[in-house]
C-alpha cells in the first residue's frame, strides 16, 4: 500500500523524470558487510544436504543497521552453518537503514561482494527524493546503486536530503 501510493504520488507531479537506467549515490548505504547476520522467523527448515535454511512467516534479517523484512528468506550456507554466503527474499521484501528504505518483490543479498539486488516493482525512497524502476543493485561496500527498468524519479526542488 506505501509502494502503491508513493510511486502514484510521485508519478502525478509534473517534475517527475523518467529514464531505462540510472546510477544512483546512496550515500549512507555503506555497509560492513562483515557484521554479523541476525535472522528471526516464524518458521525454519533446515536443508543439511543442500547447505541452505529457510526461514518463513514474518521474517527479519539484520546486519548492522541494515534491515531486511519478507515472508520468506533462503539462507546459504558456506562450508559451516556459521559462514553465511547468500540471502534470497521472496514476497514483499523491505530493505532500509537510517538513510534510506527500499521495497520490491524479490530481494538477493551475495554477503562477500556486499551486493543486494532488489527485483520487481522496486521504489527506493532515500529523503524526500523517490525512484522507482524494476531492478535496484545496491553495492553496500560503496554505497552506490543502479536502478534499471523504466525508472521514474521524483525530485524535490530545494529539498534537503
Amino acid at each position: 500500500m506505501l509502494k502503491a501510493t508513493i510511486l502514484s504520488f510521485a508519478l502525478a507531479l509534473p517534475v517527475a523524470a523518467t529514464a531505462q537506467d540510472t546510477q544512483i549515490d546512496l550515500g549512507g548505504a555503506a555497509q560492513d558487510t562483515s557484521a554479523p547476520v541476525g535472522v528471526d522467523a516464524d518458521q525454519l527448515s533446515v536443508d543439511q544436504a543442500a547447505g541452505a535454511a529457510t526461514f518463513t512467516g514474518n521474517v527479519r534479517v539484520a546486519q548492522g543497521a541494515l534491515r531486511m523484512a519478507a515472508n520468506e528468506v533462503r539462507v546459504e550456507y558456506g562450508e559451516s552453518q556459521n559462514e553465511i554466503t547468500a540471502l534470497h527474499a521472496t514476497g514483499g521484501v523491505t530493505l532500509a537503514n537510517e538513510t534510506l528504505a527500499a521495497e520490491g518483490r524479490e530481494a538477493s543479498y551475495t554477503i562477500a561482494s556486499g551486493q543486494v539486488v532488489l527485483s520487481g516493482d522496486v521504489v527506493l525512497t532515500q529523503g524526500s527524493s523517490t525512484i522507482a524502476g524494476n531492478r535496484l543493485t545496491i553495492d553496500l561496500a560503496s554505497g552506490s546503486g543502479r536502478m534499471e527498468g523504466r525508472v521514474q524519479t521524483l525530485f524535490q526542488p530545494g529539498a534537503r536530503q
